[in-house]
């Protein structure tokens, strides 16, 4: 079961990026994640409770609730790095960038968590990394070193290392505790993170000026991202972290299709044959 999880977790994250695109068009990146991180606290909680995993909350451990909310920390951070590059940028090429957290959450995963893996596996790891470097410009490269400022690439780079760190916290983290209750908790730290960082920039007020359209599609990809995580958990909860982040990641193909209906974003030669290969490498992850 924990494949279908999987796959469902990687469908509903590539339908996220979609929605949120929609959202942050003239919304602050940063308003727009704490928006969305309400609704997904809310989704969350009320799965745990249907779940009946409520009644756990005073059995965690200590060492449990420490690695679930230092996940909930990473994944703040990853969140808030990932939205404003999708501001800055096309999510075509934002999305590869992020997509690397694959490969090294596999190498995290080897070190921290024992999962071993084979000369195979490390073809199709270096088939992923191969397929990301197709998809990025060297021109994107070269005019971030340029400017000398923060462009979409550099926040992408971050949410990447992030989200491979939330992976392996999490999955230390829900080892002894429900999946539906442990998202729970980290969506907690997730939303006073956001926020922090709402007021800390002195954004709040931004939050009752969104656009009525807008803060529709930003609620929807809350809903969305709150599927995707209940399913993303439940599968590393069940099957191996090597195996199961790779799979959530297809939701690039997802992403790709969708981005090209909603915002006319195509891809080059070079940037379809990097696609390629990053879906090539993943299926064979998936499936070795």
């Amino acid at each position: 079961m924990w494949l279908l999880y999987a796959a469902g977790s990687a469908f509903f994250a590539g339908v996220t990026s979609i929605l949120a695109k929609c959202g942050i068009r003239k919304t602050d990146s940063t308003v727009a994640t704490a928006v969305r991180t309400v609704v997904i606290l809310a989704f969350s909680w009320l799965m745990a409770g249907l779940s009946g995993s409520l009644g756990q909350i005073g059995e965690i451990d200590g060492r449990t609730l420490l690695f679930l909310v230092l996940s909930g920390a990473a994944t703040g951070a990853s969140w808030l790095c990932y939205f404003r590059a999708l501001q800055l940028g096309d999510i075509n090429k934002v999305v590869p960038v992020d997509k690397s957290s694959t490969v090294l959450t596999i190498l995290l995963a080897l070190i921290f968590l024992g999962e071993g893996i084979s000369l195979p596996k490390a073809a199709a790891v270096a088939a992923i990394a191969a397929g990301i470097f197709l998809m990025v410009e060297k021109k994107d490269v070269t005019d971030t070193e340029k400017s000398g400022k923060k462009s979409w690439l550099l926040y992408a780079a971050g949410s990447a290392l992030f989200a491979s760190l939330t992976s392996i916290l999490g999955k230390i983290g829900i080892s002894g505790v429900e999946s539906n209750l442990g998202t729970a908790i980290r969506t907690c730290v997730v939303l006073v993170m956001a926020w922090v960082m709402v007021f800390v920039t002195g954004k709040q007020r931004e939050a009752a000026r969104i656009q009525k359209r807008e803060l529709l599609f930003i609620c929807l990809s809350g809903v969305a991202t709150g599927a995707s995580w209940l399913c993303y958990y439940r599968a590393l909860q069940e099957g191996p972290a090597s195996v199961v982040v790779p799979i959530d990641k297809l939701s690039i193909l997802v992403t790709v299709s969708f981005s090209y209906f909603v915002f006319g974003e195509k891809l080059k030669k070079k940037a379809a044959a990097g696609l390629a290969l990053l879906t090539a490498g993943t299926v064979a992850m998936a499936v070795l």
